[in-house]
């Protein structure tokens, strides 16, 4: 059986990135992006949970601040499961029966 964790612990990368680096840093978004070669509008979007991280903008982040592209892409990764899990009885599809290739 598997261990079931509570949706809140699962946090969306951009809000970690933002709280936990670029906050207390006291960097600007415009600054950052600059920085990035990437438009404001990207990190903000990142930033306020309404766009997923991309593997490319995790490797920015590795580089600048040194947190590992991996981590970061997991917990994106558990954050957008954590969403769909919280739907998941919506999604409905029944298990496909495979004839044996015998």
């Amino acid at each position: 059986m598997a261990i079931k964790l509570h949706p809140s612990i699962h946090v969306h990368a951009g809000e970690w990135l933002k709280s936990e680096i670029v906050e207390p840093y006291g960097l600007t978004v415009k600054a950052l992006a600059e920085h990035f070669g990437v438009s404001r509008q990207a990190l903000s979007t990142l930033f306020n949970g309404h766009s997923a991280l991309t593997a490319e903008m995790a490797i920015r982040f590795e580089k600048a601040f040194g947190v590992k592209a991996d981590t970061l892409m997991r917990m994106q990764t558990a954050f957008d499961l954590a969403q769909a899990r919280a739907h998941e009885n919506d999604i409905v599809v029944g298990r496909l029966e495979l004839a044996d290739a015998a």
